[in-house]
């Protein structure tokens, strides 16, 4: 399709390596310890077979009460899926040192690599590094870079460090200590009889660059192989619906493979391939990237480009074209989702959230005739809605919603969920109806909203491919 962006395709890994900070060393205990970089290491193949595959083990009796939700194992198997590393078990565990114990031995009975999160403060109840330095037999030693680490950051900060506090540069003898520069607990990681535990802190902000920057290069090091997926971007077509017609190809091929994801009314297809180096992967993907392209190009809106509206930003970025919204059931939300992209000051003008019948008239040139005659939510309110924000903020493209959202409102001849979308310029103009409603209570406004709002993106970005 003309609208198809292609994004360039980075590993998260690429330009972390130059870091001060990296490699990472490894503790041998006691203050006059020496650190081996990791690079010794890297010259060591075969360590991370291909069918490795690794345990993620949450701890944190506040994640079994619900009082945090746990997101930090979807970010790290999201990692490791980059990594080739197949993971099976996620488990949560209290802040208990019996149960914590059973979790791990548990965990290594099934898997050669276990990923924790959390545990690592200075508590009495944080207790990882005790239970899996006594799962290797090693003993705590103080680290004294940590050690630095923890009197640098209270010193910084202006505050008493307690003895308590000192709990977090214990390390267990011969670890790889990963620094935290996002907070006070270093992790770790423990390799012993075929075994490795990787310590990781619990919150999501030091644990993920922690993650990122430090363990996955440590695993992709370690690794005879590489791994390299493509994700192919759908607007229009179901998962169920494209599964169908992807269904031979999905059973048929092992390297590359084809797996689609459904999320928030889009659908997301992974091509992966493994291979001994990135250039050899990359051409086992690249024909079948292109194949997929060009037979479902109707529904594909970009390779590697995030979502609906970065794909929109780039598309008027390169067209040097300029936005304008106008929303009524979104409230917003087109906005909204402009703006989160970094750089859409230079392609966005302004949005107008016009409830009100008045806003529309007075404000977006909306013909009082037009409401009169066919209502707030109609093919004609619509268009009219675009053309008059695109005029008001003096933009290329100008895109409006308006509907029904629910749950009250509907009528026999414009129920829930009924919406009109709008798209307006000089070069292109379009109107879609969309019928939203899926007949639940919990959860069927918001969905609404978004599924409109994502097919205004849509209609915005075709409109930007359109410009001549």
């Amino acid at each position: 399709g003309n609208r198809l962006l292609m994004g360039n395709y980075t590993m998260p890994l690429r330009g972390r390596q130059a870091r001060r900070d990296w490699p990472p060393r490894r503790h041998n205990g006691g203050a006059n310890s020496s650190a081996v970089h990791m690079s010794r290491f890297y010259q060591l193949k075969g360590l991370i077979p291909v069918n490795a595959s690794a345990e993620i083990l949450c701890i944190g009796t506040e994640i079994l009460l619900g009082n945090i939700v746990n997101t930090n194992s979807r970010e790290i198997s999201c990692g490791l899926a980059e990594l080739g590393v197949g993971v099976y078990r996620h488990t949560v565990v209290g802040d208990n040192p019996e149960r914590l114990r059973e979790a791990l031995a548990a965990a290594f009975e099934r898997s050669s690599i276990v990923i924790t999160t959390g545990g690592l403060g200075p508590t009495y109840d944080d207790l990882s590094k005790e239970t899996i330095a006594g799962y290797f037999g090693v003993p705590l030693e103080l680290h004294e870079p940590s050690s630095r680490h923890l009197h640098c950051y209270f010193h910084k900060v202006g505050r008493q460090m307690t003895e308590n506090n000192l709990k977090q540069a214990m390390m267990p003898r011969g670890c790889i200590v990963l620094e935290n520069h996002n907070g006070t607990a270093p992790g770790a990681i423990v390799e012993g009889g075929g075994k490795t535990a990787i310590m990781l802190p619990g919150p999501p902000r030091e644990m993920l660059p922690m993650f990122r920057e430090q363990v996955m290069p440590y695993l992709a090091r370690r690794s005879d192989h590489v791994l390299v997926s493509h994700s192919i971007h759908f607007f229009g077509i179901g998962e169920s619906a494209l599964e169908a017609q992807l269904r031979d190809e999905m059973e048929r091929m092992e390297n590359p493979t084809l797996a689609p994801y459904a999320k928030d009314g889009e659908v997301m297809l992974r091509v992966t391939a493994r291979a001994h180096t990135k250039q050899e992967a990359e051409e086992m993907t690249a024909p079948v990237v292109q194949s997929l392209c060009e037979r479902f190009s109707q529904y594909i809106y970009g390779v590697d480009v995030g979502d609906l509206q970065t794909a929109a930003v780039r598309a008027l970025t390169e067209k040097g074209l300029k936005a304008a919204c106008a929303e009524s059931c979104t409230g917003g939300y087109v906005s909204k989702r402009l703006t989160d992209v970094p750089g859409c000051s230079a392609v966005f003008d302004c949005g107008v959230t016009s409830y009100a019948n008045e806003i529309k008239e007075r404000v977006l040139g909306v013909a009082r005739e037009t409401l009169a005659r066919y209502g707030a939510v109609s093919e004609q309110t619509a268009r009219e809605m675009a053309d008059g924000v695109r005029r008001l903020a003096g933009a290329d493209i100008g895109v409006s919603t308006t509907g029904v959202a629910g749950p009250g409102g509907g009528t026999e001849e414009k129920p829930v969920g009924l919406v009109y979308v709008a798209v307006s310029s000089e070069w292109y103009s379009d109107v879609k109806e969309l019928r939203l409603g899926r007949g639940i209570e919990t959860g069927e406004r918001d969905y609404i909203r978004y599924i409109a709002a994502s097919h205004a993106l849509s209609m915005l970005l075709e409109a930007a491919a359109k410009k001549p």
